[in-house]
């Protein structure tokens, strides 16, 4: 059964915003431990580089490290590139893993412009892998940003939620509700839970996502807002796929989906990545859905495969005041995510004190 402290989020007026708002800055983390990433570690962090020396062209970037090793590294190799290291700001910060969209806060804001943390319980995807030090890290951003905190005592990634900025949500039953998060809420719990923690007024639920996909199936590699009334939806025409039949039960949703004024959405297609990629025998659940948005700037996965030209001629028409980028994300994915994986927006906007109140 749900219980929540009050206030909540919702309570004040805060909302999660859509991620095509302004930003403040970009947070990600720099890959640290090499044997999670199963002798990838150099390759990955290669990637790293595009992703922070291109973000930094367009908004500050956040990067967190766990220690000298990771510092050292990230600036040594981001200042070969030659990015723009006056735009990075290093946050040092314990670190089990990279995927700062899952371990790290979402942010919220309210109607005079101050932006709040919420702060989740991280599992590692129903205790997967290690997650004490993760687990800890919304608190540490936001001491360190002078920022209100928001604290749960319920599991939530954000990659399992998407939201425009109308108040919907979109989310997948096979993550929210397995049993490895929050066991003790069914779907009415956890609608209330989001409503109450993102200011959200609907949540739209899908069934699961892609196979091979460790998180039990985010939301953010499969369908994703876009802006101006269009959601993206990823599919394969490949019937022999074990990812055809859930992405085409997802379509047929997402199709016969109207807003709280009944009208349609507008859905685009987008094809998965022709190539059924696999590490260490296991499937990867590469998806150009899995994209970031950013001032100025959309970084979509490319994986060297026949799809990824195709992938952002669908995009780009998608984003017309931004520039849509294919970076790298072929090493990256083989420890489970891409570029929206690892990164989290702070809306630009005032840092709310726990002063702060809409009556302040």
């Amino acid at each position: 059964m749900l219980h929540l402290e009050h206030p909540t989020p919702a309570d004040l007026g805060f909302r999660m915003p859509a991620e095509w708002g302004p930003h403040a800055a970009t947070w990600t983390s720099w890959p640290s431990d090499d044997d999670l990433w199963e002798g990838q570690l150099d390759a990955v962090r290669a990637e790293f580089v595009g992703l922070v020396a291109t973000l930094a062209r367009f908004e500050p970037v956040v990067v967190n490290v766990t220690d000298d090793e990771a510092e050292d590294d990230a600036r040594r190799r981001l200042a070969t590139a030659g990015a723009d290291l006056a735009r990075v700001r290093f946050h040092r910060v314990p670190l089990d893993d990279a995927w700062f969209r899952d371990n790290g806060p979402i942010f919220v804001v309210d109607g005079y412009g101050c932006v709040a943390a919420t702060d989740w319980r991280f599992n590692a995807w129903g205790g997967k892998y290690a997650f004490a030090r993760d687990d800890r890290v919304p608190e540490a951003v936001a001491r360190g940003l002078g920022m209100r905190r928001f604290a749960f005592d319920h599991v939530l990634e954000g990659g399992a939620i998407e939201v425009d900025d109308e108040g919907m949500l979109i989310t997948t039953r096979s993550c929210l509700l397995t049993p490895t998060r929050n066991p003790l809420l069914g779907e009415h719990d956890v609608e209330a839970l989001l409503r109450a923690g993102l200011g959200v007024r609907h949540v739209i639920w899908l069934d699961e996502g892609l196979e091979g996909d460790h998180t039990d199936g985010h939301v953010d590699t499969i369908v994703r807002f876009s802006g101006g009334r269009t959601i993206v939806c990823a599919v394969t025409d490949d019937e022999e796929d074990a990812n055809f039949a859930p992405t085409q039960r997802n379509l047929a949703a997402l199709r016969a989906l109207t807003d709280p004024d009944g009208k349609p959405y507008r859905i685009v297609e987008l094809p998965l990545p022709r190539e059924r990629m696999a590490f260490d025998g296991r499937r990867l659940a590469a998806s150009y859905a899995n994209w970031y948005v950013a001032n100025g700037v959309v970084i979509v996965p490319i994986y060297d495969d026949p799809h990824d030209a195709r992938a952002l001629e669908i995009l780009r028409p998608l984003f017309p005041e931004r520039e849509v980028i294919g970076l790298p994300a072929r090493a990256l994915i083989t420890g489970g995510g891409a570029w929206h994986c690892v990164t989290q927006q702070q809306p630009a906007g005032e840092v709310a004190s726990e002063a702060v109140s809409p009556d302040a």
